[in-house]
């Protein structure tokens, strides 16, 4: 690798300090804090003249707040005359505001894509949106990693016998297939119905056989944890024997924690795209680190190679 510079948000230096150590390189040095008006400053405190930058930035909450630190840094990188700028983003903010299914209200994925444009980024690395056609919002590079194989290998490796796939809803069915081909394994789908913003979902009906059957949820993230320990619950009263679930982020807001402590869910396992805050470790929630993917993937943009064999990726 050559003239490379991996730089961490304040939310992400953990995350990053992972990644860097599997490149053998040492985390950019820079300087973030407030001012007391509660303005925002960075400062570089290293040339990144004619180099190639990632700057890694997390969603954890305040989300809002994260923007701006980001926006902010790619700035300051901006005007030290850096060659190229990556944005890396575990998980990509308000990608669930990913189209305009109600009057007047925006499409705020959209809106972060033409912001993190604006403000001079040349590329951006991100993984498992809740919308693959958040892609297609930028008008620069947007290229998404995806914690599949991971949450396969791990599975694989535990060898569940009588396993089910569960898709939670009609929305999720189509992830839920794949891994059901991928562990040869019948497929059950949840009648799952939304009412209103407030994140509740009513499940309904179960199509499919889980009865004595080991059942595994897959999903692209769980927020409130409400449909999943609504899906749990559901599960169990048709029968089913352990009840898993995975998903890449782990966003985990409001009552989630609660709500998968009182589910029947065996084990959640999530990656590390959002730190796990210290008061949401719990026995049932397993983590996997996916900062070795990331590192691979800078590997290969830094030297110009594909990305596309990625998807298999296993260290």
């Amino acid at each position: 690798m050559e003239n490379i510079k991996i730089f961490a948000c304040p939310s992400a230096e953990g995350f990053t300090k992972e990644v860097c150590d599997c490149l053998n390189l040492e985390v950019g040095k820079m300087n973030s804090f407030k001012f007391k008006n509660d303005n925002n400053f960075v400062q570089i405190l290293e040339t990144v003249r004619e180099k190639d930058v990632y700057i890694v930035q997390t969603s954890m909450p305040p989300v809002n707040e994260r923007i701006m630190e980001l926006l902010i840094t790619v700035d300051a990188i901006k005007r030290a005359s850096a060659r190229r700028i990556t944005v890396v983003l575990p998980y990509f903010m308000y990608s669930r505001s990913d189209k305009k299914d109600q009057p007047r209200v925006p499409v705020t994925a959209k809106l972060m894509a033409q912001i993190i444009e604006a403000a001079g980024v040349d590329r951006v690395l991100t993984c498992d949106l809740h919308n693959c056609a958040i892609q297609a919002y930028f008008n620069i590079g947007c290229h998404k990693l995806t914690a599949e194989y991971l949450l396969k290998k791990y599975f694989q490796e535990m060898n569940l016998k009588d396993m089910v796939v569960v898709a939670t809803d009609a929305g999720s069915s189509k992830r839920a297939y794949k891994y059901s081909e991928f562990f040869k394994c019948p497929l059950a789908l949840i009648d799952k119905r939304r009412v209103g913003n407030d994140d509740h979902a009513i499940a309904a009906n179960i199509i499919g056989d889980v009865k004595d059957k080991t059942a595994v949820i897959f999903d692209d993230e769980v927020s409130t944890a409400g449909t999943l320990c609504e899906a749990a619950h559901i599960l169990k009263d048709f029968g089913a024997g352990k009840i898993y679930a995975a998903a890449t982020h782990g966003v985990l807001v409001g009552p989630a924690i609660e709500r998968i402590e009182k589910s029947p869910i065996k084990e959640l396992i999530i990656t590390n795209t959002i730190p796990l805050e210290e008061e949401k470790k719990i026995k049932k929630i397993k983590v996997l680190s996916i900062a070795p993917l990331f590192a691979e993937a800078i590997k290969r943009l830094n030297e110009a190679k594909p990305l596309g064999d990625l998807f298999g990726f296993d260290r």
